[in-house]
This record gives C-alpha cells, structure tokens and sequence, in this order.
C-alpha cells in the first residue's frame, strides 16, 4: 500500500493515542510514504502546543520530535505548490472544510495523478468524507 499521512494520524502514533498500534503497522507495511510538507508543520506546533498546554511534557515532547524527524527521512515530501494551491481554493465533496484540509485533499489528488494506488490515512473526519467521496479508501 502507498499511503498519504495527513497530520491527525502522524499526531496519533507520536502522542500515544488509542489508534497508535494500528498506525504504526499500517506504516510498517506501506510500500511508500507520502505526506505534505503541511503535515510536517502541523505536526511540530501540534507538539508545541500539547507542551505548553500541558498535555506532555518536555521530555516527551523532544521524544516526539526526535521520532518525527527519523520517520520523515522515509517520507516523500510534497511541497505546497501553486497546483496545490489552486486546487485547495475549488469545491470539495463534502464541504464546508477549512483551508488546511482542503491542503490535504489538494495534496492527495495531486499526488494520486502520478501515484494512483496511493490512499489517505487519517483520523480526521472531514478528510476523511472527502476522501471517500473522492473515490479513495481511508486508512486505518
């Protein structure tokens, strides 16, 4: 499988999450990776804000971190091109969805023009609508 991480399952597996175990062998067995450079940027002030809300600790929080950037070396990053871009500005299935989720969605359909077995993973479920009414199969 070639996947497309979206933030809420990349932010799943690093804090610990219920959903984790079965994130992490789902990217185990992918034959690629995919995500956006959005994902990665979610993800850091996701975790700036878990420590200064208290939710994790520092400690934890550099944990989190170092896990993330040893991870992304096997990703294949896509940057937020004007395609990108564009396409995020038009009408999705299941609206309304906000500017970064139609990033994602952007992202995905861009890559699946030159990746067509790629498929989402998230969490989130707006993303996830759309996903399916894209014709994709979410993940987990």
């Amino acid at each position: 499988m070639i996947l497309y991480l979206e933030s809420s399952a990349v932010l799943a597996w690093l804090l610990g999450e219920p959903t984790q175990h079965q994130l992490l062998a789902e990217l185990g067995a992918a034959r690629g990776i995919f995500t956006s450079r959005l994902t990665l940027l979610e993800c850091y002030r996701a975790l700036i804000v878990a420590e200064s809300t208290g939710r994790i600790t520092p400690v934890d929080g550099n944990h989190a971190r170092h896990l993330l950037a040893r991870a992304r070396r096997g990703w294949s990053i896509l940057e937020i091109t004007d395609v990108v871009c564009q396409r995020a500005g038009q009408l999705f299935p299941c609206e309304p969805i906000r500017s970064l989720d139609a990033i994602h969605l952007a992202s995905l359909l861009a890559l699946h023009a030159v990746e067509p077995r790629i498929q989402p993973m998230t969490l989130d479920q707006r993303i996830w609508d759309n996903a399916l009414q894209l014709g994709f199969t979410p993940r987990p």
